[in-house]
């Protein structure tokens, strides 16, 4: 299993960016698809998208397409979030997350490990 740990988080100001990181440790994380979800202040947690264990193929939400772009560097055992023209909405903690399984059963299955999240918070 691999242990996972988010950062880059902060606030940012509407229609700026942001680059989310995620690290992982432990073994195996190229075994893994990666996926990247959020929960807004009272809400539940949303999948944003994600990535196929060698980066080939990547999913995105409605909400992320254009804006989200996820990467991943499995030399550097690390997945990227990079976040553009962000919106207030866009105000959540965001979570990476491993699945084994694969990227198409990212959003529906429960991943094997999370990280502990970082927040972010887009003023208008």
């Amino acid at each position: 299993q691999v242990q996972l740990v988010e950062s880059g988080g902060g606030p940012v100001q509407a229609g700026t960016s942001l680059r989310l990181s995620c690290v992982a440790s432990g073994r195996s994380f190229s075994s893994y698809a990666m996926g990247w979800f959020r929960q807004p202040p009272g809400k539940d947690r949303e999948f944003v998208g994600g990535t196929s264990w060698n980066g080939q193929s990547t999913y995105y939400k409605d909400f992320a397409k254009g804006r989200f772009t996820i990467s991943r560097d499995n030399n550097k055992n690390t997945v990227t979030l990079e976040m553009n023209n962000l919106k207030p909405e866009d105000t959540a903690t965001y979570y990476c997350a491993a699945n084994s399984i694969g990227l198409g059963y990212m959003e529906s299955s429960q991943p094997d490990s999370w990280g502990p999240g970082t927040q972010v918070t887009v003023s208008a």
